[in-house]
């Protein structure tokens, strides 16, 4: 009764929910980068974007001039609104705004609730009311400006000011025409010598061809870290370093293993009386490459043409060691990392907002390449 039709197995079950735990431990970390890109630094660094919705109790400072000053019943006072400061006018529209706490020092600028009076360190008192009204009093007259220190509750504010700051910095067009200049060439010149060699070990019977495909096995494993600085002297003895056709090269043979182990893969799983057909009929390696194994050999070509351009879309690491520091080679990655970011590394906002700028295209060609994926990764699991 347990195999049933109609009816799934504990274990179908248990790999369903698994599923669904990884496509959710997957998509939390990108709906709160999503919400942070809309939200303002100072509420990002207040709450978590998992309260968004919610009202932000932000600290101010505001400094009060003694000009202001009036002598009531024998003592100074000064009345003034705590939100009629210029400076935070964009957080208090219209000069309005609830205290839940003031200060007088910036060491404790939340000590006293709004409403209570507080003892100013230079003599004298400060109230400040929850509709902001703050009411200074000194038996002497105020000789300098008094900073006041208050936390107001401020509303959520949704913002597109992120986007604009990544998308109208100097010279993030041509990051743009950059990094399509490094991602596409390094995409296909892979894809073109790894459809070769994988031919090769896939059908082809020669001396060593074992020994080749272990070694391509074992270069899966080894960290491009590894290399980089080796390669890079190779670069520059050869007179390529630092240059486009340099990191082209760089990302093709961090690649090609992959490439190669890939089609290497899927080729074997092509029908075999497809391949002696042909030999039969007279077609040379060549002609049974490119009319019979390219053609059938599609899906894994795309499945891995998706991977690399993505790793080279989003590689920093490789474009700060093979292309030249100026402006005018910078991708996207270290344009964002270097120019953005650099003295602000502290800005979530403009990070979130860069990370959706630049996932824009590569999510435009894994939708449409997507079909391909997953036949091509799995072709010649199932014999």
């Amino acid at each position: 009764m347990e195999n049933i039709a109609g009816r799934k197995s504990g274990v179908a079950w248990a790999v369903h929910l698994a599923v669904a735990a990884m496509v959710l431990l997957w998509l939390i970390p990108t709906v709160g980068l999503f919400v942070s890109s809309f939200r303002d630094r100072d509420q990002i660094s207040q709450s978590g974007w998992w309260i968004a919705p919610l009202p932000v109790d932000l600290t101010f400072r505001t400094r009060v001039a003694a000009d202001g000053q009036r002598e009531i019943d024998g003592a100074f006072v000064i009345e003034t609104s705590v939100f009629a400061d210029d400076s935070l006018a964009r957080w208090f529209p219209g000069g309005a705004g609830q205290v839940t706490r003031f200060g007088t020092r910036g060491a404790a600028p939340t000590e006293f609730d709004a409403g209570t009076t507080a003892e100013l360190r230079g003599g004298g008192t400060l109230t400040i009311a929850a509709d902001g009204q703050a009411v200074l009093r000194s038996g002497d007259a105020f000789e300098r400006p008094v900073t006041l220190y208050f936390e107001a509750r401020i509303p959520p504010r949704v913002t597109t000011q992120n986007y604009e700051t990544v998308l109208t910095a100097d010279g993030m067009d041509r990051a743009f025409i950059n990094t399509l200049t490094v991602a596409i060439p390094a995409t296909v010149i892979p894809i073109l010598i790894a459809a070769f060699a994988a031919y090769a070990l896939a059908w082809m019977d020669f001396r060593g061809r074992g020994v080749l495909i272990a070694c391509v096995v074992g270069l899966l494993v080894v960290p491009l870290q590894l290399a980089l600085v080796p390669l890079l002297n190779l670069h520059n003895q050869i007179g390529i370093g630092q240059s486009f056709l340099g990191i082209w090269l760089a990302h093709t043979g961090f690649g090609l293993p992959l490439a190669i182990y890939l089609l290497r893969n899927y080729m074997v799983g092509l029908p075999r009386d497809i391949i002696e057909s042909a030999r039969v009929d007279g077609a040379t390696d060549f002609q049974i490459f490119t009319r019979i194994v390219l053609p059938l050999s599609f899906p894994a070509l795309a499945a891995f043409a998706i991977f690399q351009f993505l790793w080279t879309w989003n590689d920093l690491l490789v474009a700060k060691v093979f292309l030249p520091a100026g402006s005018d080679t910078q991708v996207m990655t270290v344009k964002i990392a270097d120019d953005l970011l650099g003295s602000r590394g502290g800005d979530w906002g403009i990070l979130a907002a860069a990370a959706f700028v630049s996932l824009a295209v590569p999510l435009i060609v894994f939708f449409t390449m997507q079909r391909y994926l997953v036949r091509g990764l799995l072709a010649g699991s199932v014999k």
